[in-house]
């Protein structure tokens, strides 16, 4: 139990830390705060299912730093691009698009942004992980226990208020298509017009959620597609 608690930590203190560097980009480029992520809590959860995995996967190659560089990209890559997909299958929204960037994969992944986490990921296998664990093991054992479970409450309910949001979001996006003809080249359109009703609603946590993803694209719904070319 004591090593699942270290873990839990460990991922919510690398979720944190992603959410601070997302924050911190942000500020950077638009000199603004922007609650980033697709949860309401300060945390980010990709960067943190990275480092457990890194942190899981990877010790052995710690004295090779060159194999360890690639590694970790690869794993990033992955996790990204699977992340990524699977949103977009279950929410039928693209959340970031690299289409624009050089030696991309389908817009989901691209060497512009893995070189860095590659870099990242070996401050984090060499200096941040002893540092976090050793400052982990110093906690009593029943405090990070507990300190665990509370965490991992308090990330379900947030998954499931977000999860929520999510729904009521597509909700006003299959209300907009089923009030527009559906063109190949109407994604830009669907998504601003999204855009500007959640904009003017009194639904904060609507609002944050676009706020945070500037980029994020509301794709056409395949169903509906189908069911307007049988009626044709």
């Amino acid at each position: 139990m004591q090593q699942i608690s270290t873990y839990i930590l460990l991922f919510f203190m690398y979720s944190f830390l992603g959410w601070c560097l997302e924050v911190g980009c942000k500020l950077i480029s638009d000199h603004k705060f922007v609650n980033r992520g697709f949860l309401i809590g300060p945390y980010c959860p990709i960067y943190g299912w990275g480092a457990i995995i890194m942190t899981l996967l990877l010790n052995k190659y710690l004295n090779d730093p060159l194999t360890l560089f690639i590694m970790i990209i690869l794993i990033c890559s992955i996790l990204e691009y699977f992340t990524s997909y699977f949103l977009e299958k279950i929410y039928h929204t693209r959340w970031w698009d690299y289409t624009n960037y050089k030696f991309n994969i389908n817009g989901r992944i691209c060497l512009e942004t893995m070189i860095p986490f590659g870099i990242f990921g070996l401050l984090i296998m060499y200096k941040v992980n002893p540092f976090f664990i050793n400052t982990i093991n110093k906690i009593p054992q029943n405090i990070s226990i507990i300190l665990a479970i509370i965490l991992v409450f308090i990330f379900l309910i947030d998954n499931i208020i977000s999860s929520k949001t999510i729904l009521e979001i597509q909700k006003i996006n299959q209300n907009i298509q089923n009030k527009i003809l559906i063109k190949k080249d109407d994604t830009e359109r669907i998504t601003k017009l999204v855009r500007e009703k959640i904009e003017k609603s009194r639904k904060l946590l609507n609002r944050r959620l676009i706020h945070a993803f500037p980029h994020l694209k509301l794709l056409k719904r395949t169903k509906q597609k189908n069911t307007k070319r049988k009626n044709r």
